[in-house]
């Protein structure tokens, strides 16, 4: 009896060890293949966003090839003003967009023109020959380079291009990439990313302490060219001290992180495992890693062992208890029991959930059919505005119209006399010169009339194809009288073929009026006052500029100029809202506008719009 005893019992033990073993090697295993899967998610994730920021630069440093400013400081890299020149138009273009540097090489490798030229360590004048991108890029080929830079340490992505002139390469264009924001956008997803270069230096790091550490030793040549060109400015490369313990496959590894790095390298401590999953990216020689802790894996794996182990327990125990009739048919009323409880339980809460969703979809609803009324009073209100803008440039403009109506009406009070008395007398001759004079003024008046009616007339905010230079035309012929009072000169273009963008014609109309009517503001007590209007095509836009040689803009009000309510006009003239509804009136047609003072003195306002046609003709 004794021995069956200690047999029962040390078969028992033996099916619980095999039970928590088996549960424990299933769960790690189900457990890495989700991490897996999870991993190879984040992995494409990372690998987008890195190849956009990338791809969102690439074809920067090829474009600054037709910039005339690039173009004329090559041909003349001596010209102190083409140099400016060229120093702001790279700063303009680096605080667009978003580049960390942007800066024009000759062929000896002088850093000729840089966006950072205000600052006082900036790169202008610097010889960077021996940089990889300059000898890529002076060999006809884009540079791709990673580094470290020489004058602020701080690390960038660099993107070259060669400039060419008449087939023969006479400088480079380079773009340099602060990488840190995506450094700081992946820490907030609280997950262990690097990216490691071909040389096994890590680069970029979810953990500070892990950048520029080495994944693996280098050579001695190695080490020497590192040296010659600087590629990471004589950077201390430590050992990461991540060892590889065992293969998954698919580019799966498990990784342990030693002591020693831990200490050196990194605040945290990191668990002993860690599940590691790379991707080379297309783009360039890098590697992407992503790095998962293995601790909870195991802790999971531990509590679903002892819970096998529990489970396989009771169940032993219960089958010893399969004679005893009585307590299994307790057992199993009061699991039914307890079943039942529970399926109703779940159907109350389904009733619950049902009726919360219902509530939830019908208060969507509401909010939806709300947002919708809301759009439309909206667009009504902005039409509205329109109007009443358009309605109080008239009224600016009566008294003016009025008076440049009156002398021709005068004219033809007295030559219709005039003209009765000649035909009383039988002078025909004479009286018909009167009346052919009549026709001159009748079809003067008209013409005013006419584009009074035409800028009058309510618009609606459906697109259409407008043609700049008759628009140009329409608003110079409403504000003429201003015009030939303020002695302004209007130097405007002459383009060999019509400019023609998508927006509403009326409106459009408005937006000119509304910025030559502010560009007269500005200029109305200068005695030498010019507003030039300029404009060029690119391949999908139209881009017109008016610049006036006024004061200019103030910087406190520059800031917030297409506020509605902003306005520098004295009290009781004007409301503040042509700009805002101007900027408004172009942004639905796709467009932008955009103010500044120009290097020369004065503001300029841009209108950017879409054109009609996908053509190519070059203005």
């Amino acid at each position: 009896m004794k021995l069956r005893t200690v047999l029962r019992i040390a078969l028992l033990l033996i099916l619980m060890d095999i039970a928590a073993v088996s549960a424990f090697r299933a769960s790690v295993d189900g457990s890495l293949e989700e991490l897996r899967t999870a991993n190879t998610q984040r992995l494409e994730l990372y690998a987008n966003s890195l190849n956009s920021e990338i791809g969102h630069y690439a074809r920067l440093p090829s474009l600054l090839g037709l910039s005339p400013y690039v173009e004329g400081l090559l041909h003349a890299p001596e010209d102190r003003q083409r140099q400016q020149a060229a120093n702001d138009y790279l700063e303009r273009l680096s605080q667009r967009t978003g580049a960390s540097a942007i800066y024009i090489m000759d062929s000896s490798g002088i850093v000729r023109a840089t966006s950072n030229w205000r600052q006082p360590d900036s790169y202008l004048g610097e010889n960077d020959a021996f940089r990889a991108y300059f000898t890529d890029a002076m060999s006809g080929q884009p540079g791709r380079f990673f580094g470290v830079g020489t004058t602020r340490s701080e690390a960038g992505y660099y993107l070259s291009e060669p400039l060419t002139s008449h087939g023969r390469i006479i400088g480079v264009a380079v773009v340099k990439v602060n990488m840190e924001y995506l450094e700081k956008l992946w820490r907030e997803n609280k997950t262990t990313v690097m990216v490691s270069d071909q040389n096994g230096v890590v680069i970029l790091a979810t953990e500070p302490g892990w950048k520029f550490s080495t994944l693996k030793p280098f050579s001695k040549a190695l080490q020497e060219a590192f040296d010659r060109n600087l590629q990471y400015n004589r950077k201390r490369l430590l050992p990461l001290g991540l060892e590889e313990r065992r293969s998954l496959g698919d580019g799966s590894h498990i990784y342990r992180l030693n002591q020693s790095g831990r200490r050196t390298l990194s605040r945290l401590a990191y668990p002993r495992d860690m599940l590691g999953q790379s991707l080379q990216l297309p783009l360039s020689s890098w590697k992407l890693t992503v790095l998962s802790s293995l601790d909870p894996v195991y802790q999971l794996a531990y509590n679903r062992a002892a819970l096998a182990a529990v489970l396989t327990l009771l169940s032993l125990t219960g089958i010893l208890w399969l004679n005893e009739r009585r307590r299994r048919l307790r057992d199993k009323l009061s699991a039914r029991e307890a079943l039942q409880q529970a399926y109703r339980e779940l159907e109350r809460k389904v009733e619950e959930r049902t009726a919360d969703l219902s509530r939830a979809n019908q208060q969507l609803q509401e909010e939806i059919s709300e947002r919708i009324r809301t759009e439309q009073h909206l667009r009504q209100t902005q039409d509205n505005l329109v109007q009443a803008g358009k309605l109080a440039v008239l009224g600016q403009l009566a008294t003016g119209i009025a008076h440049e109506l009156n002398q021709p009406l005068a004219a033809l009070r007295t030559l219709s006399g005039n003209a009765i008395k000649f035909l009383e007398r039988q002078q025909n001759e004479t009286a018909r010169t009167n009346l052919q004079t009549i026709c001159q003024l009748v079809d003067k008046m008209g013409e005013i009339t006419s584009a009074l009616k035409g800028y009058s007339r309510k618009s609606t905010s459906s697109l259409g194809t407008v043609d700049i230079s008759l628009a140009i035309d329409s608003a110079l012929l409403l504000l003429r009288n201003r015009l030939e009072d303020s002695r302004v000169r209007i130097l405007r273009p002459h383009a060999p073929e019509p400019w023609q963008a998508r927006c509403d014609p009326n409106r459009f109309e408005q937006v000119l009026v509304n910025l030559l009517a502010n560009a007269l503001d500005e200029l109305q007590d200068k005695p030498d006052g010019c507003i030039e209007i300029s404009g060029h095509r690119t391949t999908e836009q139209l881009v017109l500029q008016i610049r006036d040689n006024g004061p200019g803009l103030q910087d406190a009000v520059r800031a917030q100029l297409f506020e509605p309510f902003v306005t520098t006009k004295p009290a009781g003239i004007g409301l503040g809202l042509g700009l805002t509804l101007s900027a408004g009136i172009i942004a639905e047609a796709g467009g932008s506008l955009s103010a500044d003072n120009h290097p020369q003195g004065g503001a300029v306002f841009t209108i950017t719009l879409p054109l009609a046609t996908k053509e190519y003709r070059h203005v």
